[in-house]
């Protein structure tokens, strides 16, 4: 289970640890090595960037950011986190919670997570998915710049 920490990070599933916003990339990388393997990444105005699989769910993770192009704040460290579904597996619940507030994010139906959280969701967090079941959340160290 991954539980989502919307001020610290992810707890990551067993005793793997917790990956905490402003962590260095080596750090986050040890951690997440404990329950996947680690790939490199690339995400535009972060300096380092690295995903993972585990249990049908893909963790991206990305830090050292700057803020010239305004897609990101300037963020030492860990910056942000993303956990997304594999597109074969969006019929039903996923294989391996994601939790917020006690609640799987992709355990139940995309209207139902709406409920649970009315308003209530942090600026810090995103949920992404059309169609039955969530595809995709993020979790950033700063408030997320409102979509245009």
């Amino acid at each position: 289970m991954f539980e989502l920490l919307t001020d610290i990070g992810l707890q990551l599933p067993g005793c793997a640890g917790t990956l905490r916003f402003g962590m260095d990339e080596r750090t986050a990388q040890w951690a997440v090595a404990t329950v996947a393997d680690v790939r490199d990444g690339w995400v535009c105005g972060a300096r380092w960037a690295f995903s993972a699989q585990y249990r049908g769910l893909t963790l991206d993770a990305y830090g050292d950011t700057t803020g010239r192009s305004g897609g990101h704040q300037d963020v030492a460290g860990l910056a942000g986190i993303g956990l997304s579904r594999d597109p074969l597996t969006l019929a039903g619940p996923a294989a391996c919670a994601v939790v917020l507030r006690g609640i799987d994010l992709f355990g139940y139906p995309t209207a139902e997570v709406s409920d649970a959280f009315s308003d209530s969701l942090p600026p810090t967090l995103r949920l992404s998915g059309s169609g039955l079941y969530l595809t995709s959340v993020s979790v950033q160290a700063q408030s997320v710049p409102a979509e245009s």
